[in-house]
């Protein structure tokens, strides 16, 4: 429970102070109660009195009203963070989160499925916020109650506290092994969970192409092995809390037997009054009810427990280092001086990268595949840090800065547009949220989205569909880059943004190019070689070092890697198809595959 705690403190946030203050209404709000139940035995046992001393009894009846007054305005204390702060805790909780987000390297963000940051920012930061109040305050009831009743009763009798005192370890097993199994079957559901929700974003993002291959419904095994595994977690866990539960409950239960057996007992001997073990008894049923209610909703604890570890997790991972937060960018050449870095899922991908891309210039990075041509744009970005090595930006080392800083100044556009379910008109506008209607179409119409978005019934306030559905793909590039031009950012990365795209939608797109790059420091990704052929440098990368350098022109005269992959571009740019498909089908039909 100690370390529960110190989960919901750090879940609390700003707010835990007044979460202390709570938790110490509520353990003296359960020291009056038990206090209230205690005060039952000396009125019953002056009530069962030949000769009743009114006096006594009103007195002690007196300390019973008190105690239930101060109890109800601890209460009431409890009950005001509970009831009054929880969706403030919550809201801030789920803001500290997002803060987070911002500040964690894109490369951890990119290692937790979407499915698992969307459970920890829905159900487990709920579920954590709500245990922050509820789940805390209920523990330290079940917890103070039996302990002050217990002692009060020993006090009374400590024949009757010893038959107590001997049941409460057998009770105290059986909650623990309850605890481990909601443990290990809390944190397997939660895992669980997050992978169903992977799925089902997986599920719906790839609907065209789950139904090209019949796999929707319950054909879709990748969909339904992870919703079993789901339902198999939760049943399970389950199935093995029948049987602790039972004796935890069944030992609370024999122990008020046995306790009223003994009190029995010692009445028939003389040596107690009837009316003092009734007293005692109704002071135990209380004892044992907070111990039963433990053994119940240990799985509770668990759950929550679980919910509060994955919130926290996130809360404490580590955020990029900001050496000089005040720090501002008011140079913008670029620079990588023998740069190393890998994934920690791969190995080595950039191996003593440097080069200088001067500001208002236009550096590209060519390439095959893997060679690392991504990775430099990622690291401009502070998608993480280098191994080894500097990136620069106006003689700024990255790691100094702010990341919000590093955003402020760059625009990426990239192969594949992410746009919002939200209007064009938005989707332009979160470059600059303050932008009026005449910037948002100026950039526009630099970006030619202006002459298709005139078609629209809507207009700018069309609804583009989930990731831009409702938009074919040349659309969809012209937007992000409109987007690009009114954040109007001194440096500009664009990850090869026509290499998707039909000759007349790749016009479009690249005169809003060149409306986006002019005066910029533009690095750009090209595996189409002739859109780079008036870039200042070339930068030819493969196995994740810098193998050439130079204009085009240089570049073809040393006859290197770059000369060969524009002698293969030019010949694949005459390829054609020749065979009918009348004769295709002929040789479909005649493959060894299909006999």
């Amino acid at each position: 429970m100690r370390r529960i705690l110190g989960l919901m403190l750090l879940a609390a946030g700003e707010y835990r102070d007044e979460f202390r203050r709570t938790l110490w209404c509520a353990f003296l709000g359960s020291v009056l109660q038990a206090a209230a139940y205690a005060t039952l035995i000396p009125i019953l046992y002056g009530l069962s009195q030949p000769d009743i001393d009114t006096t006594v009894v009103w007195t002690w009846f007196g300390v019973l009203v008190a105690c239930w007054v101060a109890q109800a305005a601890f209460h009431y204390g409890q009950l005001r963070f509970e009831f009054g702060r929880w969706a403030d805790v919550l809201a801030a909780t789920r803001m500290r989160l997002g803060d987070k987000l911002r500040t964690m390297p894109q490369a951890d963000l990119e290692r937790r499925a979407a499915g698992d940051l969307t459970t920890v920012m829905g159900s487990n930061v709920a579920n954590a916020t709500m245990s922050s109040s509820g789940m805390a305050l209920l523990f330290i009831q079940m917890v103070t109650v039996p302990v002050v009743i217990g002692g009060i009763i020993l006090v009374v009798d400590w024949r009757l506290g010893l038959v107590l005192a001997v049941a409460i370890p057998f009770a105290v097993l059986f909650v623990r092994r309850i605890q481990q199994i909601t443990g290990v079957g809390a944190r397997r559901a939660d895992a669980a969970d997050a992978a169903a929700a992977s799925r089902v974003v997986e599920y719906v993002q790839g609907l065209p192409v789950l139904r090209a291959t019949g796999q929707i419904g319950r054909s879709s095994q990748r969909l339904v092995e992870t919703l079993d595994e789901q339902n198999e977690a939760m049943s399970g866990m389950q199935k093995r809390l029948t049987w602790p539960g039972l004796l935890a409950s069944s030992v609370v239960q024999l122990c008020l037997v046995a306790m009223a057996a003994t009190g029995a007992a010692l009445v028939l001997d003389l040596d107690l009054s009837a009316a003092l073990l009734i007293a005692v008894v109704a002071a135990a049923v209380r004892f044992a009810e907070p111990l039963s209610t433990m053994a119940n909703l240990s799985s509770i604890f668990e759950i929550t427990d679980s919910a509060l570890e994955r919130v926290g997790a996130v809360l404490d991972a580590p955020a990029l280092n900001v050496s000089d937060p005040e720090a501002r960018i008011t140079a913008y050449d670029i620079a990588f001086d023998d740069v190393h870095f890998g994934y920690l899922e791969g190995g080595p991908v950039l191996r003593g990268v440097s080069f200088t891309a001067p500001a208002r210039s236009l550096t590209a990075l060519v390439g095959p595949s893997g060679s690392g041509k991504t990775t430099v744009t990622r690291l401009l970005t502070r998608y993480a840090d280098p191994d080894s090595g500097t990136v620069r930006i106006g003689g700024l080392d990255l790691r100094t800065l702010d990341p919000v800083e590093i955003y402020r100044n760059i625009a990426v556009v990239f192969q594949d547009v992410y746009l919002f379910d939200d209007t064009i008109r938005a989707n332009i506008a979160m470059a600059a949220p303050g932008a009026t209607q005449e910037d948002i179409e100026a950039a526009a119409r630099a970006a030619n989205v202006h002459t298709f978005v005139e078609r629209l019934p809507h207009g700018y306030d069309t609804r583009v569909g989930e990731i831009g559905g409702a938009l074919s793909g040349g659309e969809r590039q012209r937007i992000s880059i409109a987007r690009a031009i009114l954040k109007n950012a001194p440096i500009v990365l664009l990850d090869e943004p026509t290499a998707a795209l039909d000759t007349e939608s790749e016009v479009y797109v690249q005169e809003a190019i060149d409306a986006l790059v002019a005066e910029k420091t533009v690095i750009v990704i090209a595996h189409r070689l002739s859109t780079v052929v008036a870039a200042d440098q070339i930068l030819v990368l493969e196995d994740g070092g810098v193998c050439e350098r130079g204009t085009h022109g240089e570049l073809l005269a040393q006859q290197g890697r770059y000369s060969a992959m524009w002698e293969a571009q030019t010949r694949a740019r005459h390829w054609r198809v020749t065979a009918s498909a009348q004769h295709a089908q002929s040789l479909v039909s005649s493959s060894p595959d299909n006999r």
